[in-house]
């Protein structure tokens, strides 16, 4: 049995979805199921029982001995929520809790980190297992600071020699995108706010800059196709030797405005950019680059390819966004 917590979310869906390609099952949902287009995310799966994030103490009492991994997705995911007992219950307490209980039940975990805890990069975006180095990030936003209080705790943890899961893995996903996002909103990726605008060849406009050395469109961010996520956990769980921090992206930083020619190319269409002023709200923890060192994976023996940014945009349009149906 397999649990995914933020199951019905993005990556939690993609994820249930490569599980059952592969033939590792059953599948267990742990998420919130109120919202209905959420819901669409799972509707082409095979699940054996969906239970909310209220019912898994009870149901990994009754149920836990037939757990072979817990893949933690799940967490309140916007980088504009601002209530921190609400982000400490469900980011913090509940994934320490589900930690622990792994541990005394030496059942494998495998959680969502996120590049949001390096912040502005001023640290550099390092994927290692060091206190140290984990207390001197400064996360832009609460979630970022959520996660990276949870880094901190199972590094603390293990590095003191408590009982760990015998599999540990925090993975930092960088800016993801693909399928099932739909539900998202504001949280959406920018390729898929771009695609309508794209569709029907009108001109989207990109943030301006306010950094003097970075262009209007020129900010950059590692934009890792959620197959490639994906990928990368069922490796991990094919190898459970492997424990740690790891860093999840393409490994290559590019901008917004390539980002945008991309999705334009992948509809039939030549990019029509132009800019529009930064909302002040969120002026002050802009992230202008990010770009992942995927290094540390490959040293433990990742060799698959990373997909490269125009070849995950024309997937995501033309196998989903352009079909009738466009969930995974």
């Amino acid at each position: 049995m397999f649990i995914i917590t933020g199951g019905a979310g993005f990556i939690g869906s993609n994820l249930a979805a490569a599980l059952e390609k592969a033939g590792l099952g059953p599948l267990v949902i742990c998420d919130w199921t109120g919202d209905a287009e959420k819901m669409l995310n799972l509707a082409k799966r095979k699940l054996e029982k969906r239970i909310t994030p209220e019912e898994l103490p009870a149901f990994l009492k009754a149920q836990g001995k037939r757990v072979n991994a817990v893949f933690h997705m799940g967490a309140i995911s916007s980088t504009t929520e601002t209530d921190v007992a609400k982000i400490t219950t469900y980011n913090v307490d509940f994934t320490t809790n589900l930690l622990l209980w792994c541990a005394d039940n030496g059942k494998r975990m495998i959680y969502a980190s996120s590049a949001a805890t390096y912040g502005n990069g001023e640290h550099g975006f390092d994927d290692r297992e060091d206190l140290e180095y984990l207390k001197k990030l400064h996360p832009m936003n609460l979630y970022g600071w959520s996660k990276n209080v949870v880094d901190q705790y199972l590094v603390d943890h293990h590095g003191k020699g408590k009982k760990s899961p015998p599999q540990w893995v925090g993975l930092k996903f960088f800016n993801v995108y693909g399928p099932n996002e739909y539900h998202k909103e504001g949280q959406r990726s920018v390729a898929h706010q771009i695609y309508p605008f794209a569709a029907r060849d009108e001109a989207f406009a990109l943030f301006k800059s306010r950094n003097p050395a970075y262009p209007d469109g020129g900010q950059k961010r590692d934009f890792v196709w959620v197959g490639d996520c994906c990928s990368v956990m069922l490796w991990l769980y094919k190898h459970p030797e492997v424990s740690g921090l790891f860093n999840v992206g393409s490994g290559k930083a590019r901008s917004f405005l390539d980002l945008a020619s991309a999705v334009y190319r992948a509809a039939g269409r030549e990019p029509k950019i132009t800019y529009r002023d930064m909302p002040e709200n969120i002026r002050t923890h802009y992230q202008y680059f990010t770009e992942a060192s995927m290094e540390k994976l490959r040293n433990a023996g990742y060799t698959a390819p990373l997909t490269s940014l125009e070849d995950g945009i024309n997937s995501y349009i033309k196998d989903y966004l352009a079909k009738d149906d466009p969930y995974c």
